[in-house]
């Protein structure tokens, strides 16, 4: 313990020593080498170096090898586990990363124009509306205290799933002149109300002041299902309601196969949109169990192809992923989904789950004739670089709509339930 104390110090005086004289440039590169390094087996990580370092694995040893040529230092994974990685230069300790080679995992992109609906958890608050009383006009619901983006689980007792379910408890209420007892969700929070209905003097019915909805429609894109699970993930981001602006709860929901019909192209200041239509057959492939920030996940339970990468292939973690040249699966014509170009601008390693993780831009000369840029409907279209899926486009610039922000792989397989990082010990087990 004690040498190896008396060989660290050596290295930083080293390193201080050298910074001294001149060599900035290359400790430089040295220094922001990352401490901790995880990959899956059978990949590669290149680290650049410009000094002459070499290597000493001093904890299980076959987990991976080190080979350095070209100022670049190679750490390729050969099976899952941890081990250390010692930098050395002259026989003194530099530097220590640590390994870790995850399980082999992979997973088939999509790329697929698929149609969403969702059931909201109970009946949503979208505005109010006053009705013509003989005291004046009035809102039972604004009386109540219930306000746009409330959901309404209960009433007197009985959970509510529809819209339909609302109207018998209303007739009801102004028969009896009885309040409904109302159990409202606000923003993860539960409350009690009693609301009174009121008689509107044109047409004698009972009314409660307020617009509410419960199910929300459109179209996106199919990102990525796992083969042995058939869990999925699609459009990389929250559906809102399109009054409210709010995250939508999800009750359940269902996913269909959809055709695009024409394409409203984008240009500064006036994002465009995919045109689509459901299936005529409108068969269900998949359900929705959550809806959340990353996108749209449940369970396929028809089987999916894209007929251009119908074969899983490995994904990369944040910090794999590099600027440069990549590819997105969209559709834009029909359902045939077509690779096209694209540049990453730039990717932020994440340790911890969060959107916009990347600066996404279309290169393709096609595409951007065709839609100019990224517009709404291809949220989802997943990211493939070097061969391994990395993420899936998001948001568009509104000033700029040839560009746009992605989401990291990891995390939307984190929503979708699948953790890469068990992998081993499920193995292991």
């Amino acid at each position: 313990m004690f040498i190896e104390k008396i060989r660290k110090i050596i290295g930083a005086f080293l390193l201080v020593s050298l910074l001294a004289l001149g060599f900035y440039s290359p400790l430089k590169e040295f220094v922001t080498i990352p401490k901790n390094i995880t990959l899956f087996e059978g990949q590669k990580f290149a680290l650049p170096t410009s000094l002459p370092v070499s290597v000493v694995k001093s904890q299980s040893n076959g987990i991976f090898t080190s080979v350095q040529e070209n100022n670049t230092l190679s750490v390729n994974a050969i099976e899952s586990g941890e081990g250390d990685m010692i930098l050395e230069m002259a026989g003194i300790p530099i530097k220590k990363v640590d390994v870790n080679v995850l399980s082999d995992f992979r997973v088939i992109p999509g790329g697929q124009s698929i149609g969403v609906k969702l059931n909201s958890l109970g009946v949503l608050v979208v505005g109010h509306h006053e009705i013509e009383t003989s005291e004046g006009k009035k809102s039972p619901g604004e009386i109540a205290g219930i306000e746009v983006g409330d959901i309404i689980k209960e009433i007197n007792g009985t959970k509510i799933e529809k819209m339909s379910d609302v109207t018998p408890f209303v007739q009801q209420a102004g028969k009896t002149g009885e309040p409904l007892n109302l159990l409202v969700a606000r923003e993860n929070k539960e409350y009690k109300t009693k609301l009174v209905p009121l008689k509107d003097k044109n047409d004698h019915a009972y009314r409660i002041g307020l617009y509410i909805r419960d199910s929300a429609a459109g179209i996106g894109t199919m990102t990525f299902y796992h083969p042995n699970t058939k869990k999925y993930g699609a459009l990389g981001h929250v559906i809102s309601d399109m009054d409210t602006k709010k995250p939508i709860v999800v009750e359940d929901g269902q996913i269909v196969r959809s055709t695009v019909t024409s394409i409203h192209k984008g240009s500064n200041g006036e994002p465009g949109e995919k045109l689509a239509r459901f299936s005529s057959d409108k068969e269900i492939i998949g359900n929705i169990t959550r809806n959340s920030p990353f996108g749209i996940f449940g369970k396929l339970t028809k089987q999916v192809q894209n007929g251009i990468m119908d074969s899983p292939i490995q994904i990369a973690l944040s910090h794999q992923v590099k600027e440069g040249p990549a590819k997105i699966l969209t559709v834009v014509e029909n359902d045939k989904v077509e690779e096209f170009d694209v540049e990453i601008v730039s990717s932020v390693p994440q340790k911890f789950p969060a959107t916009k993780g990347l600066v996404v831009k279309i290169t393709d000369k096609r595409l951007l004739d065709k839609t100019g840029g990224i517009v709404q409907g291809m949220s989802g279209s997943p990211i493939i670089q070097d061969g391994k899926l990395i993420g899936a486009v998001t948001h568009v610039f509104v000033n700029d709509p040839t560009s746009g922000y992605g989401v990291h792989i990891e995390w939307m397989l984190n929503e979708a339930g699948i953790n890469i990082y068990e992998q081993d010990k499920q193995k292991a087990s």
